[in-house]
């Protein structure tokens, strides 16, 4: 499902127009990101929480001269699915 399949299937769901749901998803999904990006988490009973995490710095290599070098630290964004979340997708 792409990002207009889920503003059509919020739309039908919710009985708004696709203007409206796009609006809501669009806002939705900005919140998320400035929240995470901020270094807090967002949770979502029952569907899951978004955070930000650590990766450390670590050694890697580069793939088509096999010359090693270091790949710095950074926070990348995770996702923990809930309970009811992980039991629909386990049925």
């Amino acid at each position: 499902m792409n990002q207009a399949e889920l503003i059509q299937e919020v739309a039908d769901e919710a009985n708004l127009t696709k203007t409206q749901a796009q609006d809501a998803v669009k806002a939705l999904l900005k919140i998320v990101m400035a929240v995470v990006a901020d270094g807090d988490k967002v949770t979502l009973v029952g569907f899951g929480s978004f955070e930000p995490k650590v990766r450390s710095a670590r050694e890697g290599r580069n793939p088509q001269t096999g010359e090693t070098i270091q790949i710095p630290a950074t926070r990348v964004p995770t996702f923990s699915a809930g309970k009811a979340f992980r039991e629909a997708v386990n049925k």
